[in-house]
């Protein structure tokens, strides 16, 4: 196991973070530890060649956050995410990496920024800055944080997954609506509609799930059911009626605004 130290000139004081890098690729954590070293808010920079590594490092050190690549050979960096969500006091999880299809999934498991190789210093100093903002909340994030990463003219933009009003199926891909616009995702309605669920996000048709929190009305008309929700009138089938009913009279739930 080779783990390199670096320390920011100066000592280190209550602000500073302890960092660990994560990646295989020797170039990229070369480059992540530059960018690191160049923030005055970083105290130390440790990195890790494999998951397995990271783990045994993580067994004597306490670290602030995990700058964590996805694609590794053994234990991947999705893997060692869901190890350390296990954790009493799990450092916070920042992925890197060059493959954009796992974004959702690593919000999913806790992440609070995915940043695309090669990384920007501007974006570095944000994901920085997001890891201050949630440093010593004993680890873990309020369900209102999780941020979805989206595509915007080319540019990874990410909006709060209590923005979302509902989201709509379309084809492979899930649409998805705010008060602000809509955005295009990779991830099928049905696995939104599986890991979304605890948060509130609730099948009304085959082809649209709502947050339970933004419904403003439930209107029955001649035996048809519809929700509006963000001033739009959405149809719900026959087969969701009952559930959908139930859980907002019922006081609102699966799981709360997040």
């Amino acid at each position: 196991m080779v783990v390199l130290c670096e320390t920011m000139t100066g000592p280190r004081d209550g602000e500073q973070l302890r960092v660990l890098v994560v990646d295989d690729e020797p170039p990229a954590v070369d480059d992540i530890a530059y960018l690191l070293g160049q923030d005055e808010r970083v105290g130390e920079i440790l990195t890790a060649p494999t998951a397995m590594d990271a783990l045994r490092i993580l067994e004597d050190e306490q670290m602030d956050a995990l700058l964590l690549d996805i694609a590794m050979p053994g234990l991947d960096g999705l893997d060692l995410a869901r190890v350390l969500a296990r954790f009493k006091r799990p450092p916070q999880v920042v992925f890197v990496t060059a493959h954009e299809d796992h974004a959702v999934e690593a919000f999913e498991l806790g992440a609070i920024d995915f940043l695309l190789k090669p990384v920007r210093g501007d974006r570095m100093r944000e994901a920085i800055g997001r890891v201050i903002e949630h440093h010593g909340g004993a680890g873990e994030l309020a369900d209102d944080s999780k941020m979805i990463p989206v595509q915007l003219g080319g540019v990874t933009r990410f909006i709060a997954r209590s923005d979302v009003t509902y989201v709509e199926a379309q084809g492979d891909y899930a649409r998805l609506h705010t008060d602000g616009g809509s955005h295009l995702i990779r991830v099928p309605l049905a696995t939104l509609s599986e890991r979304w669920r605890t948060a509130g996000f609730v099948r009304v048709h085959r082809r649209l799930l709502v947050a339970l929190p933004h419904v403003t009305e439930l209107r029955m008309e001649a035996g048809h059911c519809s929700v509006v929700v963000g001033g739009n009138v959405l149809t719900v089938s026959r087969r969701h009626t009952r559930e959908l009913r139930d859980l907002l009279m019922g006081g609102r739930g699966g799981g709360g605004r997040s």
